[in-house]
């Protein structure tokens, strides 16, 4: 690449120096955290800090890390934001309509970025209690991921940690507070002992909660020999949502691939097959990536839904989608980055359970549009169009018959007031 496309003709000297001597990055965030229509860029690296690119339209971007408050607090505490950062996600922590950003750092605390929707962000790990566990003595975070788990209408926090520090996961509890449910439940006790890089939510078994994924593998590749109970390669985990914010560790009734031990990396999401069910991918250090097809025993039901922007960005990003089933509330971010190293495909996949159809699907476009649909069926995928509705619609392919594994599933939802 020889072309210039920076807005900053002295930036290409500066990424330049950065690639010929070592910086590296380790994440990607897409978002339009002004606004303007324009997909902005986030990006992570464990030897520079989090830089935030403003999209100026015409294939030009802007740094615009200093003025946002990315690289040190624009108020307050004057502290250097220099995290050795692994992982990076797009939520709307407090429900305000503007994005913020969650980032995952190793052996420094974790960074919340509230948008503060004038072009700026509050950096409030500490207070919001992301930063730290209850020890006080920051983890080695890898992947990070947030979803709506307990169907409260608010996102809450993945993050991926070190061996002997378990995972982190999250629960937003409403009032500007995270609280780590991971230590009083299974997710902890079952990941303690292994090292997640990938992590991130999606739901395997459509019954319309979000579960848990990671891909695991240590460090050093000689590690049984100081410690018996920690192998270089380990075997991904998978917790299902039992609702209630109940989680139970599954892995080794998922299937034989699920069991085999490897390296594992990056973790991503996609119904690669179009059927109904999300599929997951493990890259693998030295070695070639495992995709994990979901066979979908549970013959739960489920919608595709790929969205279109007009006068927002055209990829949708960004987007919320409300889905009432059966008595439900359903909440998901249309939304890149998450995970470690990793993109998921956009199109969301959400399960509805038993139900034949979605009572009401609402879009919440970033240009504050919203286009509403009601009694869409299921088993199918539908293109959204902001200002139009659905302009394209084709049934899902028939789930696989060959599925050797039965995975539990949450009881039935309630309706809430």
């Amino acid at each position: 690449m020889t072309e210039n496309r920076y807005a900053d003709p002295a930036m290409w000297d500066q990424r330049y120096q950065e690639i010929v001597y070592g910086a590296s990055g380790t994440g990607v965030a897409i978002g339009d955290y002004d606004g303007d229509g324009r997909p902005d860029v986030f990006v992570v690296s464990k030897t520079e800090r989090c830089r935030l690119f403003r999209n100026l339209g015409n294939g030009k971007f802007q740094d615009v890390s200093d003025r946002a408050g990315i690289t040190a607090p624009l108020t307050g505490e004057k502290r250097k934001l220099q995290g050795k950062s692994l992982g990076v996600a797009i939520l709307d922590s407090d429900n305000d309509g503007w994005p913020d950003i969650v980032v995952g750092n190793d052996t420094e605390p974790n960074y919340l970025f509230r948008n503060r929707g004038d072009g700026t962000f509050e950096e409030i790990g500490i207070p919001c209690g992301i930063a730290y566990p209850e020890g006080g003595r920051a983890r080695a975070a890898m992947g990070v991921d947030a979803a709506d788990i307990d169907q409260s209408g608010r996102h809450s926090l993945l993050f991926g940690n070190f061996t002997n520090q378990m995972l982190g996961l999250y629960k937003n509890n409403g009032n500007g507070l995270f609280i780590d449910i991971a230590p009083t439940s299974e997710v902890g006790r079952a990941s303690l002992l292994f090292l997640a890089f990938g992590a991130l939510f999606t739901d395997v078994n459509n019954d319309g909660w979000p579960d848990i994924f990671t891909a695991n593998g240590h460090i050093e590749n000689e590690i049984n020999h100081i410690n018996r109970d920690v192998t270089y390669a380990e075997t991904p985990l998978l917790f299902v949502n039992l609702g209630k914010l109940q989680f139970k560790e599954v892995s080794s009734k998922a299937g034989e691939a699920m069991r085999r031990p490897v390296v594992g990396r990056g973790a991503a999401a996609a119904d690669v097959d179009l059927d109904g069910n999300v599929d997951l991918l493990i890259t693998v250090n030295d070695a070639k990536p495992v995709l994990l097809r979901n066979n979908g025993e549970t013959k739960n039901n489920s919608l595709r839904i790929t969205l279109r922007g007009t006068k927002s960005n055209r990829s949708g990003i960004g987007a919320v989608v409300d889905i009432k089933v059966a008595g439900a509330n359903l909440n998901r971010m249309y939304r890149s980055g998450s995970s470690y190293c990793s993109q998921s495909e956009l199109p969301l996949t959400v399960g509805l359970g038993k139900a034949a159809k979605a009572d009401l699907i609402t879009v919440k476009w970033p240009s504050g549009a919203v286009t509403e649909l009601k009694d869409v069926p299921a088993r199918q995928s539908i293109l959204i169009e902001e200002g139009t509705g659905i302009v394209k619609q084709a049934s899902l392919r028939s789930p696989s018959a060959t599925a050797q594994a039965s995975l539990p599933t949450a009881a039935p939802p309630q309706r809430r007031s």
